[in-house]
């Protein structure tokens, strides 16, 4: 136990839990309510006592000073009643002290070129923060010309939040927005001293939906899906995404988008003419 010192990873997964049990009513886990409680949500005696561990040790959790483990994560999810997306969230913490490992800011000719033989599929290769470091001419045309963004606005949550057409672009913006910002939140959790987290999270909060769903400690995880868009040229687009990690190049993702649909398929081999 580190009594004393407090760090960005615990006191991160202290908050998520606090949500997440301020938001439980006692009827929600079998327990009878009571006229005398002033804050929301469960107490922590009344969570440690469902998870079967000590008041102490769930609160000195919740407060972030103690490093546990995975049963001990897992028994407080199900105490919690928490979903797969944010089981995995709590549970990704049990490996917050491990090095993460920075990949490098550029991409290897062989990953570039794997990315331009995708075509007339779009493709793009991310960073750990989600960095746009190469595309094709397909994804270009998908979205927008990104050699023509600042570096720093090359980043698949800024294309979501901050650039306008993207509300529009995407059908199902709103799910898809906060599923997005769930996943990186999920992510930059294990990385509080990262600027790069903390300077795209800054300007995203500058969007009013991002900050309040981000107030609401969100999280969620990739999982393979088919997004639907509204081309202002190739007309709707159904595309599903796929994403493969670069085993020669840590910390770098293959995202590629590929037809649903025999529609999608015709239109996106038009898209770039």
């Amino acid at each position: 136990m580190n009594g004393g010192g407090f760090n960005g990873p615990a006191r991160e997964l202290g908050a998520f839990l606090r949500s997440r049990r301020e938001r439980l009513a006692p009827a929600d886990v079998g327990l009878p309510g009571s006229p005398r409680r002033r804050t929301p949500g469960l107490r922590r005696g009344e969570v440690a006592e469902l998870a079967g561990i000590s008041s102490s040790w769930y609160a000195w959790l919740e407060q972030g000073r103690i490093r546990t483990s995975e049963q001990v994560l897992r028994s407080v999810a199900r105490a919690l009643r928490l979903g797969p997306d944010e089981t995995a969230h709590v549970m990704s913490f049990v490996e917050y002290a491990a090095p993460s490992g920075q990949s490098p800011g550029w991409v290897s000719r062989n990953l570039l070129s794997l990315v331009e033989s995708l075509a007339p599929n779009p493709a793009v290769v991310l960073d750990p923060h989600w960095d746009l470091l190469a595309w094709n001419s397909e994804y270009t045309a998908l979205l927008t010309d990104l050699a023509r963004l600042a570096p720093k606005q090359r980043n698949l949550l800024w294309l979501v939040f901050c650039w306008p057409p993207a509300r529009t672009l995407l059908a199902s913006w709103e799910p898809e927005a906060r599923s997005l910002l769930g996943q990186f939140r999920a992510k930059m959790a294990r990385h509080p001293e990262d600027s790069r987290y903390a300077e795209i999270t800054e300007e995203l909060l500058a969007d009013p939906d991002a900050a309040r769903w981000y107030g609401r400690r969100e999280t969620s995880a990739f999982h393979p899906a088919v997004r639907h868009f509204r081309h202002p040229v190739a007309g709707d687009l159904r595309l599903r995404y796929v994403k493969l990690a670069a085993v020669d190049e840590p910390g770098h993702h293959l995202l590629a988008y590929l037809p649903h649909d025999r529609a999608t398929e015709e239109a996106l081999k038009v898209l770039v003419g």
